[in-house]
C-alpha cells in the first residue's frame, strides 16, 4: 500500500471523474489531489477495518468488498465500485467504522482524513448533503440487518446445576459464540430432546449447531472444532510461543505478530484470562466509561488473528522444554519454538470448608463467568472476598440476583477495594456488606441451598439461604507443571530478571533481561510473575515488553551461532 500524501500521485482529471467532486472549483479539486492519500491495494488487503477512525474514501478502481463480524463469522453486506464512496456512516454519526472495506481484487483507493472533509464541506454545501444522504440510506441498511431474526449458533438443553452443562456454558460465553440455554422441562426442549431421543431422564448436556447437527454430551473441544475455532497448530515451528491467552498473553501476541514474528498462544478455555470474567474495568486507561473483561478480551483477540498470531483454545499444555522451547500439548500436538514466553496467569485459591468441593459447579463458584447471572435471577447470593474482582462482580449480579452480600474477613473494605468501586456498590440498595466475617459450613443436596456465616466479633454463627456462593479469596500461580530449570518462589510465582540473579539460578554469558527466566529465552509475564503490581495494565505492558526482549534474545542468539 502507498500513500500519495504531500505529492501530485492523484491528478486533476481523476477528482473531477469521481461524481462527488465532478462540481467542485478547479482549484478545490487541485486541493484534493495534493492532500488526499492514494491506497494501492492488493486482494484482500484493508482500506479500513472494522472499528477505524473516521474518513471519507472513493473507489477509483477495482472492487471493495464491505464486511462486517457477526457472532465470529465474517459476513459480506456488500460492494463498492470505481465512483462509489464510502465512510459517510462514522463521518455522520461521529462513530468508528461500523464494518471492513479489503479489497476483492487489485484497486485503486482515495482517503480523506476527515479535517480535509471537514474543510471541504465548509465551502461546498453540494458534497454536504450528498454525503448526508447516503449516510440515511445506508444507515437504513444497517438497521435492517441488525432487525434480521437472531440465531443463535448453539442451543444447549441441560439441568441447571449440570457441571457439563456449566462448563460449556461458560466456555461458549467467554469465547464469544452467541447461544441460547433451555432445562429439559423447558416446552421448548421437547423438539430437541424428541430428535436427540432424549425425550426423558436426560444425563447429560445436548447441544444443537445452527446449522442442524445435534451433539449428545458434547465435548468442549469437539465443540470448539465444529464451531472453526482453533484448537490445532498450523505450523510446527515458531518464532514464539505463548503459553496462556489472558490480557499479558494477548498483548505479546499483538506485538509478536505485528512485528513480524511468528507467533502462535496456547490458552487451555478462552482468551482473556480471569479479567476476562471481569463486569466492568473502570480504571483502564483510555476507556473512560469502563470496559467489560470479554469486551477487552474479544478486541484483543481480533487484532492478534488480524496481525497473524495463532490462537489455540481448548489446548492445555503437558510440558515445555526449557532448552529447545518446545511445547508439549495434551495430545499428541507439540510446538518447537525459538522463545517462549509463559503467561499463563493465576488461579484463585479454594476455600477449606468440608463438602464444598461436591458442590462446586453446582452452586459454588470459583470467580465470576458472566454466563452465570442467568443461574441466580431473583436469588439471595454471597460473594466471598474484598477485592476489585469481588466488587465488580457484585455489581453485575446485582442487576439479576434479588440480595448480593459480600462476606468480607477484614474490619474494611477500603484496605482492599478501589475507591470508586466502594461508592458503586454504596448506591445499590441491594447489596450488603457483612464485615468482619467468614463462612464456615455449607449445605445442600442436589446444589448449595444454605451457607454457615461467622461474625468475628461476636462469635456468634447465623444461617442463610444461598442461591449462589463465588469466592474471590486471593489467587495462585499454578506452576508445579514447569520443570525445575525455571526457578520459582515458594508459592510458585516465576523469577525473572534479578530475582533469578539472587536465587542464584542464572549462568548464561549475559545478564538476564528483566522478564527472562531462570532459563534463556524463556520469559514470564503477568500475574504468573513475581511482582507487586497485579493489574489489566501491567499485564497488558509487560506482555508487549516481553516481545522486546525476544528480539533481544534472538538477536544475541545468530550472533553467538556467528550469522
Amino acid at each position: 500500500m502507498r500513500s500519495g500524501l504531500g505529492e501530485l500521485v492523484l491528478t486533476v482529471e481523476e477528482i473531477a471523474a469521481i461524481p462527488l467532486f465532478s462540481a467542485l472549483p478547479a482549484g478545490e479539486q487541485e486541493r484534493l489531489a495534493r492532500g488526499s492519500a492514494d491506497l494501492q491495494l492488493g486482494v484482500g488487503e484493508f482500506a479500513v477495518h472494522e472499528g477505524g477512525e473516521g474518513a471519507l474514501f472513493v473507489v477509483l478502481s477495482g472492487k471493495i468488498e464491505v464486511i462486517k463480524t457477526f457472532d465470529g463469522i465474517v459476513r459480506t453486506l456488500g460492494w463498492r465500485l470505481p465512483g462509489t464512496i464510502f465512510g459517510e456512516v462514522p463521518i455522520a454519526l461521529g462513530t468508528p467504522f461500523p464494518g471492513g472495506y479489503r479489497a476483492a481484487e487489485p484497486s485503486r483507493v482515495m482517503r480523506l482524513e476527515i479535517q480535509q472533509y471537514y474543510a471541504l464541506a465548509a465551502v461546498s454545501q453540494d458534497v454536504v448533503k450528498k454525503v448526508s444522504a447516503l449516510a440515511r440510506e445506508r444507515l437504513g441498511g444497517l438497521q435492517a440487518i441488525s432487525a434480521e431474526p437472531h440465531k443463535p449458533r448453539v442451543t444447549l438443553i441441560g439441568h441447571r446445576w449440570d457441571v457439563a452443562c456449566g462448563g460449556l456454558r461458560r466456555f461458549l460465553a467467554r469465547n464469544q459464540i452467541s447461544f441460547d440455554w433451555v432445562t429439559p422441562d423447558a416446552p421448548e426442549a421437547s423438539a430437541l430432546l424428541e430428535a436427540s431421543q432424549h425425550v426423558q431422564n436426560l444425563d447429560g448436556p445436548v447441544a444443537r449447531l445452527a446449522d442442524g447437527p445435534i451433539i449428545e454430551h458434547p465435548e468442549v473441544r469437539d465443540l470448539a472444532i465444529r464451531l472453526g475455532l482453533q484448537t490445532a497448530p498450523n505450523a510446527t515451528e515458531y518464532d514464539v510461543a505463548i503459553v496462556g491467552g489472558g490480557p499479558a498473553g494477548l498483548a505479546a501476541a499483538v506485538y509478536g505478530a505485528s512485528e513480524g514474528l511468528r507467533t502462535i498462544v496456547v490458552e487451555r478455555e478462552a482468551p482473556g484470562g480471569q479479567a476476562g470474567t471481569s463486569s466492568r474495568i473502570e480504571n483502564y486507561l483510555g476507556f473512560p466509561s469502563g470496559i467489560s473483561g470479554d469486551e477487552l478480551a474479544s478486541r484483543a483477540l481480533q487484532q492478534a488473528r488480524r496481525l497473524g498470531a495463532e490462537i489455540l483454545v481448548t489446548r492445555s499444555v503437558a510440558g515445555v522444554d526449557p532448552a529447545s522451547h518446545e511445547v508439549v500439548l495434551d495430545g499428541t500436538d507439540s510446538i518447537r519454538a525459538r522463545s517462549l514466553i509463559l503467561a499463563t496467569g493465576v488461579s484463585w485459591r479454594h476455600l477449606a470448608i468440608e463438602g464444598i468441593d461436591r458442590l462446586i459447579g453446582k452452586g459454588v463458584f470459583y470467580g465470576a463467568a458472566r454466563s452465570e447471572t442467568n443461574t441466580i435471577h431473583g436469588m439471595d447470593i454471597h460473594l466471598v472476598g474484598a477485592g476489585n474482582s469481588a466488587g465488580q462482580a457484585a455489581l453485575n449480579f446485582a442487576s439479576h440476583a434479588r440480595q448480593v452480600t459480600l462476606v468480607v474477613r477484614g474490619p474494611r473494605l477500603e484496605d482492599s477495594m478501589s475507591h470508586y468501586l466502594i461508592e458503586q456498590l454504596r448506591s445499590k440498595s441491594n447489596i450488603g456488606v457483612q464485615l468482619g466475617a467468614e463462612i464456615r459450613a455449607v449445605y445442600g443436596e442436589q446444589s448449595l441451598a444454605e451457607i454457615d456465616i461467622l461474625d468475628k466479633v461476636s462469635g456468634n454463627v447465623s444461617r442463610h439461604g444461598c442461591g449462589g456462593m463465588f469466592i474471590f479469596i486471593g489467587a495462585d500461580a499454578e506452576t508445579e507443571w514447569l520443570p525445575t530449570a525455571i526457578a520459582r518462589n515458594e508459592r510458585g510465582y516465576v523469577l525473572t530478571g534479578d530475582d533469578v540473579k539472587k536465587a542464584g539460578r542464572w549462568s548464561y554469558d549475559r545478564d538476564p533481561y528483566l522478564l527472562e527466566t531462570s532459563a534463556p529465552g524463556v520469559f514470564a509475564c503477568g500475574d504468573v510473575r513475581l511482582s507487586p503490581v497485579k493489574r489489566v495494565a501491567s499485564a497488558v505492558g509487560e506482555g508487549s515488553m516481553a516481545i522486546a526482549f525476544v528480539h533481544q534474545h534472538l538477536a544475541h542468539e545468530k550472533s553467538r551461532r556467528g550469522g
